[in-house]
């Protein structure tokens, strides 16, 4: 896998301090408690996961002269609109390009892409033609996420924590 400057969660300590640092920042959105803000962080964490699950396969499927096929495209996939840019990772001609946008949008096209395009479409994956036992759980975990509550501020605040650590 690409160098890169996260760090891996190698004890259930390091994991809870991690999401510790992610729940301050979206609690600071002013909910009541952890019940409101514990979906976006779980489903979150899965395709930040998954994301970097998908980078290691590719590599491994490079290594021995296979082609990969990741099972979400851009501009769906965590690289794309939520971690920081490493263009190392990605074709040079996306590299940053969803992420910069949203960022230098308004709270509102941050609110919208999620709701409006990014669940939509993930919860839509099992419906499409030839759609992978990847994709089809990935369109299940999505079958009960209820639209991401504003304030957004919070949760644009939170992605970064999302992409520094290592799972792998």
């Amino acid at each position: 896998m690409a160098k890169t400057n996260r760090r891996k969660i190698t004890s259930p300590q390091s994991l809870n301090s991690y999401i510790k640092g992610i729940c301050d920042i979206m609690r600071r959105s002013g909910r009541a408690g952890a019940l409101q803000y514990v979906p976006e962080l779980t489903w979150m964490l899965f395709l930040r996961i998954l994301d970097e699950k998908e980078q290691q396969d590719e590599e491994q499927e490079k290594a021995v002269g296979k082609y990969f096929e990741p099972s979400l495209q851009y501009p769906y996939r965590w690289q794309d609109w939520a971690a920081p840019p490493d263009c190392r990772l990605q074709n040079a001609a996306e590299c940053g390009l969803k992420r910069k946008e949203l960022q230098e949008g308004t709270l509102g096209a941050f609110m919208s892409f999620v709701n409006g395009e990014l669940i939509p479409h993930l919860r839509g994956l099992k419906n499409k033609p030839g759609a992978t036992a990847r994709q089809r759980v990935i369109s299940e975990v999505f079958s009960s996420v209820e639209k991401m509550p504003k304030p957004a501020l919070p949760i644009k605040q939170a992605l970064p924590r999302y992409s520094f650590f290592s799972t792998l």
